[in-house]
């Protein structure tokens, strides 16, 4: 741990990067202002998010320059992050036409899939299935999925933050555990970058974070995700177990649209933690609670599969069984009231 010293340092650049932000997004009048699909009733800047991409993306270089990490990691990560910050900056700003938008998703998964190195082997049941191609296809989809379920879900103060804190957090106690530590840093790096802009959006949120800070922490930990899985397959299921109140809740609510005929790129307010969020009339319950599942019921999960080789197939099944309970009994997907 020579480099220990950069803990502490991006913590407070990252919280001071959160606050000029915040008077910056103030001054220009970069205001969210709550309509009848918001789940918040107070103008409040957005932006905040820029904070972590900046952090993360320094952070990153510094863990290259001391030899914390590789030259493919570097361009992966920096490459598909900047550009899906640049094109959630720019919507942030303004607005970008939901196919061009789409089309730099797709621009940024391409970019990280070919530096990662796409999807590894499967292992299902003690069998490693080799998908070739077709696996490469199903990371970059993977990857435009994550960025975009985690815009989806950041609708209520904190939750987004917790998510990443939490979830990287986990993986870094997981990588320690199993012996491989020096994969310790990426995960590490995000955790803290995160921790200091949620400072400012625990609830009540202070700022933000908006798509560029939401879409980048989407693909970044879809592209950690996809590196652990090179180093030791079952990682991949580690990922997808942490992951699982953000997959469950957007890709059960997105189904939900799909077979009701939305127009799933126009905004609303149907995931089951904005129900929640409105049932408990407040935002700090749910976004504890995200951190609690994470926490106590996904993170032991995981730990077993890497651990004590249970077979990450069935141990995602498991872990995702309760999470669609919840996403039923708090509605995910169904008709919201609008009044």
């Amino acid at each position: 741990m020579k480099d220990w010293w950069l803990i502490p340092v991006v913590a407070v650049f990252s919280f001071a990067l959160t606050a000029f932000l915040r008077r910056y997004a103030l001054s220009r009048s970069l205001i969210d202002i709550p309509n009848q699909r918001s789940s918040h009733t107070i103008p409040t800047p957005r932006g905040g998010g820029v904070a972590i991409v900046l952090t993360f993306l320094c952070g990153l270089s510094v863990l290259f320059y001391q030899g914390q990490t590789t030259v493919t990691a570097l361009i992966a990560l920096a490459g598909a992050g900047g550009i899906t910050a640049v094109i959630g900056f720019l919507d942030d700003h303004g607005h970008i036409a939901a196919r061009w938008r789409l089309l730099a998703h797709f621009l940024a998964a391409g970019w990280g899939v070919y530096w990662i190195g796409g999807l590894p082997p499967l292992m299902v049941g003690g069998i490693s299935i080799e998908l070739s191609w077709f696996g490469h296809l199903l990371a970059l989809v993977y990857l435009v999925w994550m960025l975009n379920l985690y815009n989806f879900m950041d609708g209520i103060d904190g939750i987004a933050g917790v998510e990443a804190v939490t979830i990287c957090a986990g993986a870094c106690l997981i990588y320690w555990l199993g012996g491989i530590s020096e994969m310790a840093w990426l995960p590490g790096l995000l955790a803290i970058c995160a921790a200091g802009f949620l400072c400012w959006n625990f609830p009540p949120a202070k700022i933000f974070m908006g798509d560029a800070g939401s879409g980048f922490l989407g693909i970044i930990l879809g592209l950690l995700a996809l590196q652990a899985a090179w180093i030791d397959p079952g990682l991949i299921w580690v990922w997808l177990i942490l992951l699982g109140v953000f997959i469950v809740d957007s890709t059960f609510t997105l189904m939900r649209r799909l077979l009701r005929g939305d127009r799933i790129y126009e905004a609303h307010r149907s995931h089951a933690y904005q129900f929640a969020s409105r049932k408990f009339g407040k935002h700090l319950p749910v976004t504890s609670m995200v951190g609690v599942i994470n926490v106590l019921w996904l993170l032991p999960i995981a730990l077993c599969v890497n651990r004590f080789k249970v077979d990450g197939a069935l141990a995602l099944v498991i872990a995702y069984l309760p999470l669609i309970w919840l996403a039923v009994k708090f509605r995910a997907g169904e008709l919201e009231e609008i009044r």
